[in-house]
């Protein structure tokens, strides 16, 4: 496995230097879908957001935190929130029902030493704040950043760059 240096500077090209949606197209279709299911009301546009910005921290994808960021940003997000995602345990600037969000995101994108990743304790919590229609929109939140991290990860898009476009 190679390793990159601590010092070398992170190139500002992607890594595949073609856009996978040019090279499989039907992927426009599941994505609007998925913008489609995430975008339905039932959670605040800003959970949603917050919920995937933790994602892109705990990949460790700056492409996705970038754009996460930038997303949460332009809908009027404060620094306050936005810096603080990385550390929402401790963070007085989130609501219970984004902080059961927040855990959900961790809880699926992490290992636990107990073996489930989603306590029936941690679901419940959620339950509490959210019905079922948003806990469902909650999931599949959840869900369709995990579908892009694998994108983000491998072809490595240009962090910054227009979201339409990072290929360029």
């Amino acid at each position: 496995m190679d390793t990159c240096s601590i010092t070398a500077e992170a190139p500002m090209v992607p890594r595949m230097s073609e856009d996978p949606a040019e090279l499989v197209p039907e992927l426009a279709e599941v994505s609007a879908a998925l913008f489609k299911v995430t975008g339905n009301g039932s959670v605040p546009r800003s959970t949603i957001g917050l919920v995937q910005l933790r994602a892109g921290q705990i990949v460790g994808s700056t492409y996705l935190t970038v754009l996460h960021t930038d997303f949460l940003r332009k809908a009027g997000q404060s620094e306050e929130r936005i810096t603080s995602v990385a550390s929402w345990q401790d963070s007085p600037y989130f609501t219970g029902a984004e902080r059961a969000a927040l855990a959900l995101v961790e809880a699926v994108l992490q290992p636990s030493a107990d073996g489930e990743r989603v306590s029936n304790e941690l679901y419940a919590q959620a339950a509490e704040h959210y019905e079922a229609k948003a806990l469902t929109t909650l999931m599949f939140a959840i869900g369709q950043v995990n579908f892009f991290i694998p994108v983000a990860l491998i072809a490595k898009p240009v962090p910054g760059r227009s979201f339409t476009d990072p290929w360029k």
